[in-house]
C-alpha cells in the first residue's frame, strides 16, 4: 500500500512540524511538505496550519484524525498478517498500562516475548484508567492493562483480583487495628492519588458512600505516601501498586474485603495485530489466575 503520504502527515501532526516529522521519517522538510499537500489536495481539504512555530490540525484536520490513524493501523496489521504467515519475525506492539502492572508484572513477561520474539518493538505508554482508555480509543495503543471495567464496546479478560487496602500514619488512632471498615474513612483527611481523580479509589468511595476531607491530590502513589507518613491524611490504594515502597505506613485490608480485577482490555482480538495477539497469549499464560 502506499501510505507514504499519511504516514509523513500524521508523523507531522504529532511532531507539531515538518522539519520534526523529516527527522523522524529519514526525508528532507520539503518532502513531507510535498507528500501532506498531496493528500490536502487530494481529499480537497486543508488539513494543517503551517506557521513559523509549526503546524497544528485545522478543523477538519481534527475530524480526519482518527480515520487517518485507522487506515494506518489497518496497513500495519495487514503487514503483520502477511509476517505471520512467514513466522512473527517483526511487528509492533503499543501497550497502555498501570504503572503499578508495568512495574510489578510486565518485566519478566516482555523478557520472555522477547527471546521468542526479538524481532518485534514494545511500545509501554502507562497512565491511569482515563487516559488509557482514551490512548486505547485514539489507537495509540493496542490493549491496555487495567481495572474493570472496560470501554463498553472493548473486549475484557480478567487476570488478577488485587485487594484494596487502607493507607494510615503511623500513629494514627486506626493504624492499632487488624482491618477497619470503609465507612471509617468518613470525614477523614485524605490523600487523593492520580491527579485527584484515582479512577479505582473515587469508584469505590462513590459505591460505598463515604466522603473523605480530599486535603491533598497527587500524580503519583509514591508522594501519596510520604504524605500519608508525615500525618497529612489517610489513603486508600491497590496493594500492587503499594509493593516495593519503601514508607513508614500502616497499611490495613478492609472489613468486609474490598478489590479491583485487573485484567487486558482490547477493542477486538479478531482485530488485533498478530504480534498483540501472541502478547495477549504470553500475559495470560505468565499472569491469569482464578478470580
Amino acid at each position: 500500500m502506499d501510505t507514504q503520504k499519511y504516514q509523513a502527515l500524521l508523523q507531522a501532526i504529532e511532531a507539531g512540524s515538518f522539519s520534526a516529522a523529516a527527522a523522524e521519517l529519514g526525508y528532507t522538510p520539503s518532502g513531507i511538505s510535498h507528500m501532506v499537500e498531496a493528500v490536502e489536495n487530494q481529499l480537497g481539504l486543508t488539513l494543517l496550519r503551517r506557521s513559523h512555530a509549526g503546524v497544528t490540525l485545522t478543523e477538519n484536520g481534527q475530524r480526519l484524525l482518527p480515520a487517518l490513524r485507522e487506515l494506518l493501523h489497518a496497513e500495519a496489521l495487514l503487514l503483520q498478517e502477511a509476517e505471520e504467515l512467514r513466522g512473527l519475525s517483526c511487528g509492533r506492539v503499543s501497550i497502555g498500562s498501570y504503572s503499578s502492572i508495568a512495574a510489578h508484572w510486565l518485566p519478566r513477561v516482555l523478557c520472555a516475548f522477547q527471546e521468542d520474539f526479538p524481532g518485534v518493538s514494545i511500545q509501554l505508554m502507562e497512565g491511569v484508567h482515563q487516559e488509557l482508555d482514551s490512548w486505547m480509543e485514539q489507537r495509540l495503543v493496542d490493549f491496555c492493562l487495567y481495572s474493570y471495567p472496560p470501554l463498553p464496546h472493548c473486549e475484557w479478560i480478567p487476570l488478577r483480583k488485587d485487594p484494596m487496602l487502607a493507607v494510615l500514619p503511623p500513629e494514627h488512632p486506626l493504624a492499632r487495628e487488624k482491618a477497619i471498615r470503609l465507612e471509617q474513612c468518613q470525614g477523614q483527611p485524605f490523600i487523593m492519588p492520580s491527579r485527584g481523580e484515582d479512577y479505582d479509589v473515587v469508584n469505590l468511595l462513590r459505591e460505598c458512600g463515604v466522603q473523605p476531607q480530599i486535603r491533598f491530590s497527587t500524580i503519583e502513589n509514591y508522594a501519596a505516601m510520604s504524605l500519608v507518613e508525615y500525618g497529612l491524611g489517610i489513603s486508600i490504594m491497590n496493594e500492587l501498586i503499594t509493593k516495593g515502597r519503601v514508607n513508614r505506613v500502616v497499611m490495613l485490608p478492609f472489613d468486609p474485603p474490598r478489590h479491583i480485577v485487573l485484567g487486558v482490555a482490547i477493542p477486538s482480538q479478531a482485530y488485533a495485530s498478530p504480534a498483540a495477539r501472541k502478547m495477549i497469549e504470553y500475559i495470560r499464560r505468565m499472569l491469569a489466575v482464578s478470580t
